[in-house]
Order: structure tokens, then C-alpha cells, then sequence
């Protein structure tokens, strides 16, 4: 099989609220959404000999695909969000005083994103930053990839997937998990991917 993505290595420190064992689970989970980009990649080449008759499976393998790279890039955010310890938004960051500018202190934004956090069924939490408006945009995303917002650069990810805290906490204390996400959060790696938003 060719490889066209290989798996990200991330260094992570002890967490507070989040188990070695859960992210040891997880790592492997974000592994196999690698493994299996490459693998539909590979089987959409292999049916493309023949598109017409293969015109369903095709179909079926493109949905597939969505699924698997959004799995895939999505925990790298996530993931990376995590390295190199906790740290504190700054007040004097674009980021900040853009969560400011579009009309939110940055306590009652994150209570609000906390809030969305919560919603029923399997997600995630995002803020995007859209560069065509010039604003911030928080969505949620079902599964992995529906509701992504086309052309809007991703600033924070919060897996809300029950694979992501099972071994810490059972669905109904989720608020935990949210909370540790946020002591744990690395935020100088959220605002280097605002600052990429700006720029590309």
C-alpha cells in the first residue's frame, strides 16, 4: 500500500484530568485514521481503472475518505494543542483581542464554546477563523467532516467523541473532561494557528 500520509508524533507531558492510558487509547484510534486514508486513497486508484462500473463503490469510497481525513487532520489539532504544557491565552495576542473585537470578553467566548461543547452525539467543538470576513466562527462538526466550514482555517479542535475521555469519565460527567481539556491547553499553539489564518 502507498503511503501517502504517516502518522504524527506528539510530545506530550503528564495531563491533569486526561490519563496517560486514555491518550496511550486515543493515539492509536488517530493512527488508524491514518492508516486508513491511505488505504481508501489507495483502493479509489485501484477502482478508477474502471469508473463506470465501479461508478457506486467510488461514491461510497469518496464518503469514506471525508470521514478518514477529517479524523486524521482533526486530531492533529487536537493532539498538538496539548504539547508543551499549559499555557495562558495573552491579553496582548491577536487572537485575544480578536475574540474581543468580534464582540465577546474572552470569559463569556469560552462559555459559550464550553457550552457548545456539550451538544448531543459525536463531534467536535472548532473555532475557525474565516479570512474572506475577517471573523471568528465556532461550529460544531458531526462524526469528523459534516458541518466543516469550507475555506475557514482551524484555530482550536475539541474532540467531544466518548473515545476521548472513556477511561477517565463516564458520558454524563463530560463537563470534566471539557474542563481538563481547557487546564491542560497549550494556548500559544492555538493562537500560532490564528496567526496562520491570517496568513494564508
Amino acid at each position: 500500500m502507498k503511503e501517502i500520509y504517516t502518522p504524527k508524533t506528539f510530545q506530550l507531558g503528564e495531563l491533569n484530568g486526561i490519563s496517560s492510558k486514555n491518550i496511550e487509547e486515543h493515539l492509536k484510534l488517530y493512527k488508524g485514521y491514518v492508516t486508513n486514508s491511505n488505504l481508501v486513497l489507495n483502493k479509489i486508484k485501484e477502482y478508477e481503472t474502471d469508473p463506470t462500473g465501479n461508478a457506486y463503490v467510488l461514491s461510497e469510497l469518496h464518503r469514506r475518505f471525508a470521514f478518514e481525513f477529517g479524523g486524521m487532520r482533526n486530531h492533529e489539532y487536537y493532539f498538538s494543542s496539548l504539547e508543551g504544557g499549559a499555557k495562558e491565552i495573552k491579553e496582548d495576542s491577536n487572537l485575544f483581542q480578536k475574540i474581543t473585537e468580534d464582540g465577546n470578553n474572552f470569559s463569556s467566548w469560552l462559555e459559550n464554546f464550553k457550552a457548545l461543547a456539550i451538544t448531543r452525539g459525536v463531534g467536535w467543538a472548532m473555532l475557525y477563523y474565516d479570512k474572506e470576513t475577517n471573523k471568528l466562527l465556532t461550529q460544531w462538526v458531526d462524526e469528523q467532516h459534516i458541518g466543516h466550514l469550507v475555506s475557514c482555517s482551524p484555530i482550536l479542535c475539541l474532540d467531544m467523541w466518548e473515545h476521548a475521555y472513556y477511561l477517565d469519565y463516564i458520558p454524563a460527567d463530560k463537563k470534566k473532561y471539557i474542563e481538563a481539556f481547557f487546564e491542560n491547553l497549550n494556548w500559544e499553539v492555538v493562537e500560532h494557528n490564528y496567526e496562520l489564518g491570517i496568513k494564508n
